[in-house]
Formats: C-alpha cells, sequence, structure tokens
C-alpha cells in the first residue's frame, strides 16, 4: 500500500527553484504529526533537510538554512519543500516521512538534480 507520494523533482541549474510535494494517504496521522523532508545522495545517508510540527514550527539543516522553506496544508495531507538557490551538492532523492519518527514506509521519492 503506498502511503507517502512525493513529486516535483527534476533537473535544474545551479541558482534555480523547485517546489516538491509529499501527500501522505492518512490524514489522521498526518495532522497530528510531524513532517520531514529528508535526502539521499548517492553514496551518502539518508538526512533531515527540514521539519515541521503539525502546528507550524520549522527547524532545518545548516547547509539549508535560508534556502530551504518547508509548508503543510492540513485539508490536503500535504507537505511542501520549496527550494531556491539551489547548489549541485543538493542533487539527491529527496522523501518526506514523519519527525523524529517515520510514520509511514518510504515512498520513491523524487529526484532533484542540478547541473552547474
Amino acid at each position: 500500500q503506498v502511503q507517502l507520494v512525493e513529486s516535483g523533482g527534476g533537473l535544474v541549474q545551479a541558482g534555480g527553484s523547485l517546489r516538491l510535494s509529499c501527500t501522505a494517504a492518512s490524514r489522521i496521522i498526518f495532522r497530528i504529526n510531524a513532517m520531514g523532508w529528508y535526502r539521499q545522495a548517492p553514496g551518502k545517508q539518508r538526512e533531515l533537510v527540514a521539519a515541521i510540527t503539525s502546528g507550524g514550527n520549522t527547524n532545518y539543516a545548516d547547509s539549508v538554512k535560508g534556502r530551504f522553506t518547508i509548508s503543510r496544508d492540513n485539508a490536503k495531507n500535504t507537505v511542501y519543500l520549496q527550494i531556491n538557490s539551489l547548489k549541485p551538492e543538493d542533487t539527491a532523492v529527496y522523501y518526506c516521512n514523519g519527525w523524529p519518527v517515520y510514520l509511514y514506509n518510504w515512498g520513491q521519492g523524487t529526484q532533484v538534480t542540478v547541473s552547474s
């Protein structure tokens, strides 16, 4: 059963922007829990880049502060990640899941590739 669907990735030039979306299947779980965006680059471990609580409080990895913005729409069971000023080192597969607890099975992710 697919529980999370990520979308919005693509190939962009450095300095460009993307908006990622992640829709969760379970409205109840989504609305009462914090969600996070994670990424995994080739040969590296998956890392948290941004998180948002059910009340809208946010936190970011130092490497993305000022460039990434996480938001959520509880009515749509969707969490977003606005990515600006993309850098080649942002290239990775981006996933969403609960935070700090992984509440869902991992989705397929969405590939972000940044060319220099």
